[in-house]
């Protein structure tokens, strides 16, 4: 099976993942990996929106390829999808059990924990890429700097130690960070898991859609490799991933608009939270509901439309200036 995936260490830690479960599925299939630097990854300063949001960046190109027959499944990691329930010839064959949720604060090493609190982040820069990472620092920590910071999240790290300036999609140049914040999960994947100085609780910042979860996508008439994928498919994770993205998809947002959306499974039943955020973290709606396990979909489109009624709306509309 070729799989297509970003060049980064993280996505080739999750498709050697996929790799590995495959081998223990079905004794003698085995794994291709095959590479791709799609625009996002090449370009590290333009915000993502110029290249059509996370879906136009990361994951456009790797779709190309697999409608053109040069793949047999793609790797995505389910957060970087664009809203849209399925692309045209393509289905999600596999959602793998999800890992940590959480987003997680790195500190430069000349930096500790008890001073960061003790100041309350006063006058320190925190770098991020994602508009509701900002949204939220800008709620937990108003006299931070939030700064506009893109990369791998192992090559962040290291311009972080490094003192590196970060290069602004206007020319200019800011930085150099004090701390960033990166998806708990991606830390652990490519090995800085002891780097984590906290993990920030759903409460204070809640995930993006689809975070901690790996997609894989195949060709919707290809039934063998449909047939393959479905044996390391979750369940649970298939069933919050739905909702989640069925939440998304009644919003109709975009890439510069902090939603935020978390599902999770306890016995049969299903509980959904979300969150529309304005960018400057000044204004946010809320959702918190809950349905029996079986109505994922049910469940996503009840906290859209309900986030709608009460003006997220005007929210979403005023972060597409």
């Amino acid at each position: 099976m070729r799989i297509g995936t970003r060049s980064s260490a993280m996505a080739l830690a999750q498709t050697r993942g996929i790799a590995s479960q495959l081998r223990e599925a079905r004794s003698g299939l085995d794994a291709e990996i095959v590479r791709f630097a799609p625009r996002g990854d090449r370009d590290q300063v333009s915000k993502l929106a110029r290249h059509g949001g996370k879906g136009g960046a990361f994951v456009g190109e790797i779709r190309d390829a697999l409608r053109d027959g040069l793949l047999d499944a793609a790797m995505h990691s389910l957060k970087d999808m664009p809203g849209d329930e399925e692309a045209p010839g393509l289905v999600i064959a596999a959602y793998l059990k999800r890992e940590p949720f959480e987003d997680a604060l790195v500190l430069r090493e000349d930096h500790d924990l008890d001073g960061f609190i003790r100041a309350e982040a006063a006058g320190m820069k925190i770098g991020t890429n994602s508009v509701r990472r900002a949204a939220y620092l800008r709620r937990l920590y108003p006299q931070a700097e939030i700064i506009h910071y893109r990369g791998a999240a192992d090559t962040r790290i290291r311009k972080l130690d490094e003192r590196v300036m970060q290069k602004l999609p206007d020319g200019g140049e800011v930085g150099p960070a004090d701390a960033l914040v990166v998806a708990k999960c991606g830390l652990e994947r490519v090995g800085f898991a002891d780097r984590i100085a906290r993990v920030f609780s759903a409460d204070e910042m809640l995930c993006a859609v689809g975070q901690g979860i790996v997609a894989v996508e195949c060709r919707r008439d290809d039934w063998k490799t449909r047939e393959q994928l479905a044996l390391i498919d979750d369940a649970d994770a298939r069933c919050v991933a739905w909702a989640e993205r069925e939440l998304l998809w009644v919003l109709n947002g975009h890439c510069n608009t902090p939603i935020a959306g978390l599902a999770e499974i306890s016995g049969d039943r299903l509980t959904l939270r979300a969150a529309v955020m304005s960018e400057d973290g000044q204004e946010i709606i809320e959702y918190q509901g809950k349905s029996a396990a079986d109505r994922p979909r049910e469940l996503g489109r009840a906290a859209g439309l309900d986030l709608l009624g009460r003006g997220a709306g005007k929210i979403i509309e005023a972060s597409r200036v």
